[in-house]
């Protein structure tokens, strides 16, 4: 029976897949294959379930009937007999380590007689004395302390099973807490096909954000019936779709704004990064939903339809398809995992699973630099906001950043994780945060690089995360579905937990934050799902 582990296991092996694939029938097959990979049919898991649960009943049946049965009768042990009763074997090892002092062994010792031992035992350690004490001193005492001695032992023993108890139930009603008071889903965008990868939210623009997406099932239109994978652009306010872009023949794995043009750069698992331009036409239909953006597409907690795959915007608006660059960049022998803009906006870094990191022109689209020393993969690169500073990551289980300001261009190499570093971004001036698939987000001072200024523990493994400038809040996606919000100081703030109506269905690929402070949306995601959700995060509240 699959484990939420093998689950998990399966969503990064076939997210891997859909990044790095240009064609579709072999990883279509490829697909199918995994999903096959261990599948229960439903009824079949419940039955399991169910056979489970009634094992664990009978079992915990009998450890509470040996551990506070005070009647001088002797203890059930484990026979085979028993065992396979319900459903186990009679030879497994660790059945014995369910009684308490290897009680199996004693077939014939009775729970009065083990009582009878250990008051001798004890009136040998403490005197006889105090084992005879009464009110007035007879044999009577000694009965009386026997009792109450039988008494405790069994309210001992009742209470370590009412604290076992209550400790269970509590971690099971946990995790149906709903969300936080201080966090709402405000907005869907529907209409990507395939997992989401990244969301982004544009510098120039305070209404529009860009999203990566694979597309397994793409568009077709009147002039192309071949399928494409597409980075999208939307309207904030009326979750519609302004523009498409299909030039790229794999996955699309990043889309990030110029720092102050019209401008996207996407990466793609063809092996090509595309600059284009994102000029946005708002439509006379847009503007008119403007008003009343609060009453369809809000959410208010009441259950929804499943519109999965189905374009929540307006019918009425067509988005803009652009299908060639302005500026193609070349040069990589592997998927670019992840493209990001210099400071000024003049020059483009990629990051590739061929190990290299090439520094472009924009305007020539020719390579300036190629960074090279990670011993595997790259897994996203990121930029410094106002000074000429990379911070690339790896499967290595490294990131490194590079010093562009330095004509020798220094390297700094961080070993903080065990596992890939998913991601590394600057925080202010003179910090960076790395995640990794070790389950843990750290928090590192430029100014000493040896160790971290915070250490955050998590529950799964950590995405591409974000950093809030404003506030100096670190949102966390995670493989489990979970985005938990946290300060620069690893002090939890507050989560965006799974839920049955509102959240993401799968492993969250990425967030940002809105650097304009909406006061609709200051928090997106993108996952696995396909889904793109916008959130209001209380930050006051949080604070």
């Amino acid at each position: 029976m699959p484990t939420d582990g093998t689950t998990k296991a399966k969503n990064k092996r076939l997210a891997m897949l859909r990044r790095g694939r240009s064609g579709y029938s072999d990883v279509d097959q490829q697909r199918e294959d995994l999903d096959q990979e261990g599948l229960l049919p439903p009824k079949l898991r419940s039955r399991l379930y169910t056979l489970f649960n009634q094992i664990e009943r009978e079992f915990e049946n009998l450890y509470a009937e040996n551990l506070t049965s005070l009647t001088p009768t002797r203890l059930i042990a484990p026979s085979a007999g028993n065992l396979q009763a319900v459903g186990l074997n009679p030879a497994h090892s660790c059945i014995c380590g369910m009684f308490p002092e290897g009680v199996a062994s004693w077939p014939f010792i009775t729970v009065h007689e083990k009582i009878e031992i250990l008051n001798e035992k004890l009136e040998l350690a403490t005197g006889s004395d105090k084992f005879v004490e009464g009110q007035d001193g007879s044999e009577a005492g000694a009965v009386n302390w026997k009792a109450g001695a039988k008494k405790s032992a069994g309210s001992q023993i009742s209470q370590k099973l009412k604290l076992t108890y209550k400790s269970s139930t509590s971690r099971i009603v946990s995790s149906f807490k709903p969300i936080s008071s201080g966090s709402q889903l405000i907005k869907e965008y529907h209409g990507h096909r395939d997992g989401v990868w990244e969301v982004n939210v544009s510098h120039t623009d305070s209404h529009v954000i860009g999203t990566a997406s694979a597309d397994l099932c793409g568009i077709f239109t009147q002039n192309s019936s071949t399928i494409d994978h597409t980075a999208r652009v939307w309207w904030i306010e009326t979750s519609t779709c302004l523009l498409q872009y299909l030039g790229h023949n794999g996955s699309v794995n990043s889309a990030r704004f110029h720092p102050s043009q019209e401008l996207i750069v996407t990466s793609s698992g063809d092996q090509t990064a595309h600059i284009w331009k994102a000029q946005v036409n708002v439509p006379q239909q847009v503007e008119s939903l403007k008003g009343h953006s609060s009453g369809e597409d809000e959410l208010d907690g009441s259950e929804k339809e499943d519109t999965e795959g189905v374009d929540s915007s307006d019918d009425k608006h067509e988005p803009t398809c652009i299908r060639h660059p302005n500026v193609e960049l070349t040069g990589h022998s592997g998927v670019v995992i992840a493209a990001d803009w210099l400071a000024g906006g003049s020059q483009v870094i990629t990051a590739s699973w061929d190990r290299t990191a090439n520094l472009y022109d924009t305007e020539t689209g020719e390579i300036v630099n190629t960074l090279t020393g990670h011993d595997q993969e790259l897994t996203n690169v990121c930029t410094h906001p106002s000074q000429r500073l990379v911070v690339t990551s790896s499967k290595d289980t490294t990131f490194r950043l590079w010093d562009f300001r330095d004509p020798s261009m220094k390297v700094n190499v961080f070993q903080g994780h065990t596992q890939q570093v998913t991601t590394a971004v600057f925080a202010g001036g003179d910090k960076v945060i790395s995640g990794s698939d070790d389950r843990t987000v750290k928090v590192w001072d430029l100014k000493n690089m040896r160790s971290p200024m915070a250490a955050i523990r998590t529950d799964s493994a950590v995405n591409r995360l974000a950093v809030s400038q404003n506030h100096n809040l670190i949102a966390i996606p995670q493989d489990n579905r979970h985005i938990r919000v946290y300060d620069l100081n690893g002090i939890r703030i507050g989560r965006i937990s799974k839920s049955s109506r509102h959240g993401h269905s799968r492993m969250v690929c990425g967030v940002c934050w809105n650097h304009h402070d909406s006061p609709m949306c200051n928090l997106f995601s993108s996952g696995f799902d396909r889904h793109v959700f916008g959130w209001n995060i209380n930050i006051q509240q949080k604070e």
